[in-house]
């Protein structure tokens, strides 16, 4: 089955299962995915463009995307957003977001929708040689992972200066691998190294956790619905090191992404561990 298929279409009940050994397996492969070698970015690669002109189309870009992922989220998905309120909390700062990875198509628009700025979310790089859409992520806030010392430099930069200088919002996946329509949290498989934006920079956390319910109408199927809840701020503690706030933050993002989980009310998909063999 495609991996648009997946997403956007109903299927039959018997193939809605996945079974799995770890939380780290993924469900969903590419070619992409699949290749060994490192994604290396163009030599002198600009995660934040130099020239006006490049970043007058990226805002158009992202207005356009915006306004489309306005129609797709309320009338496709029928997400309903609750607690965009708590963002006013930060609207002097720049914040990040960790939001549950359950839907590739959603967890593109979704952030952009909840959040009330613009919004830059980390990516892998290999996301990049997507076809079609992968020389467009960047335009529109996509900003890949450095793969080695002088990329993760240039990363961390744009970053801080996206979350410091220009206040804006940056939304990270802590579970990494997307599980469709999973009703769960999975573990952050990099513990809390994703919580180093915020924690450096005494900058607040949100998360948004995507709950999956039954629709009232027939006209996807058994396709689900869905609703959006923010929370926090979560603050990191100044009296704290980075490492110690890192740990904090991620301790407080993951119980409440569990908490909000369990408003999901609809098991689209079927989640199977597999048995270990003696």
């Amino acid at each position: 089955m495609a991996k648009a298929e997946l997403f956007q279409k109903d299927i039959p009940k018997k193939e809605r299962v996945f079974y799995y050994t770890s939380e780290e397996d993924d469900p969903i492969q590419t070619k992409e995915q699949e290749r060994k070698e490192k994604v290396i970015l163009p030599d002198g690669y600009e995660f934040i463009p130099k020239n006006p002109l490049v970043r007058l189309y990226s805002a158009t870009l992202f207005r356009l995307f915006w306004l489309f992922g306005q129609w797709y989220e309320r009338h496709y998905w029928q997400a309903k957003f609750y607690g965009r309120k708590k963002l006013k909390k930060a609207k002097k700062t720049g914040y990040v977001i960790y939001a549950n990875h359950t839907n590739p198509f959603h967890d593109v628009f979704g952030p952009g929708i909840a959040a009330d700025r613009r919004i830059f979310t980390i990516i892998s790089p290999v996301n990049l040689k997507l076809p079609g859409i992968g020389k467009f992520l960047p335009m529109i806030g996509g900003i890949p992972l450095g793969t080695n010392d002088v990329e993760k430099k240039a990363m961390n930069e744009a970053v801080d200066k996206r979350l410091v200088k220009q206040k804006k919002c940056l939304v990270i996946y802590p579970e990494a691998h997307v599980w469709p329509y999973y009703t769960g949290i999975k573990k952050f498989p990099a513990g809390d190294r994703s919580f180093k934006y915020a924690a450096r920079n005494n900058l607040p956390i949100f998360t948004m956790t995507t709950t999956y319910h039954k629709r009232h109408d027939k006209k996807h199927g058994d396709l689900p619905r869905m609703d959006i809840y923010l929370d926090g701020p979560f603050y990191p503690d100044p009296k704290l090191s980075e490492g110690k706030n890192r740990a904090k933050l991620a301790q407080e993002a993951y119980e409440s992404m569990v908490k909000w989980s369990k408003k999901s009310d609809y098991d689209y998909f079927k989640y199977v561990k597999r048995r270990e063999s003696k």
